[in-house]
């Protein structure tokens, strides 16, 4: 009887060892198939881009990821992410996938917050109204913007944001921009200025941002106006006409140039009260340097840069010769 009691234990230790083996066997081999999985290469066919809103949880993100065809086992995936602790550091936001992507490569990405960056290029000249309309034509962003923006106050430049974020907040990031570039800029100006204010040269700058896009020429059209102003002469500045009557690209009429408006500068005398555009730092910093010239007049040349002379006789020819060469054209 104990010969029999003890054949039947081993018999069951086997079984039992058995058992125990085909366990770590399948374990292993599960082990092995998850490893396998999470560093495969992936289902997706083509790149995509998806977007996770915010509040969308764990399991929603994973379920939008495989409806997407990103990942092919999100049961398998949910467990590597809750076993790792990278599920609880997912983030809503927009990802951009390549092919083929591995689980790995998507688990890293959301746990760590790599959103796709997008930019926007604030070109020099714009007007306010011109950076709103970009930004309510950038879907990416989000909200409306709230608040009178004075002319002048937004810097062009390139900003970089991510999906979702506000318009508004990008919108102080330009006048923050410009606030800082102002205060700089102006501390390092030149002597003997004819304007008192950063403001004042703000609102030059505006017109030499918008007379000239040849940079070699910023310094001296800004010299021009300011040899204009110390003189008491007149700034005859074409763009602030077309800026007071709100003509953006038409060409401007004899009674425009008359027309009283408070930035027509064939008829007051000194500066518009405000900027017309926002003007880069280039244009600034030709204001608050510009070389010493004896110019006073400045005419296109009909190729994309201007001629510059010191009298009114050098002048009129540069017009002559400027009217000749577009009615030749």
């Amino acid at each position: 009887m104990g010969m029999d009691l003890i054949a039947e234990l081993r018999a069951w230790f086997k079984r039992l060892m058995m058992i125990a083996v085909i366990g770590a066997l399948a374990i292993a081999s599960l082990a092995a198939y998850g490893f396998y999985y999470y560093e495969a290469n992936g289902p997706l066919a083509q790149e995509s881009t998806l977007i996770f809103k915010r509040g969308e949880g764990f399991q929603a993100i994973v379920g939008d990821m495989a409806q997407a065809g990103i990942i092919s086992d999100p049961l398998l995936f949910k467990v590597i992410a809750v076993a790792s602790g990278e599920a609880r550091t997912f983030k809503a936001g927009e990802y951009h996938f390549t092919a083929a992507i591995s689980p790995q490569s998507v688990m890293e990405m959301i746990a760590g917050g790599r959103v796709v960056i997008h930019k926007l290029t604030i070109a020099e000249g714009l007007t306010v109204q011109q950076v709103i309309q970009l930004l309510n034509n950038e879907k990416a962003l989000d909200g409306a913007i709230t608040g009178n923006i004075a002319e002048g106050t937004l810097l062009p430049e390139t900003y970089h944001f991510t999906y979702g974020d506000r318009r508004q907040e990008l919108i102080s990031r330009m006048q923050a921009g410009m606030s800082a570039a102002m205060a700089e800029l102006w501390e390092k100006r030149k002597d003997g200025l004819p304007f008192a204010t950063p403001a004042q040269a703000l609102v030059l700058a505006s017109i030499v941002e918008k007379e000239t896009g040849v940079d070699s020429e910023r310094g001296r059209v800004a010299s021009v106006f300011i040899n204009r102003l110390r003189k008491g002469m007149k700034l005859q500045s074409d763009p602030t006409v077309a800026y007071g009557l709100h003509k953006s690209g038409e060409v401007l009429t004899l009674a425009d140039l008359r027309a009283p408006t408070p930035y027509n500068t064939y008829v007051i005398d000194g500066l518009p009260p405000t900027p017309i555009a926002n003007p880069g730092r280039a244009s600034i910093e030709a204001v608050l340097h510009p070389p010493d010239t004896a110019e006073l007049y400045f005419v296109a040349t009909g190729s994309g840069g201007h001629n510059f002379s010191s009298t009114l006789q050098e002048h009129n020819a540069n017009v002559r010769e400027y009217r000749e060469k577009m009615a030749k054209q």
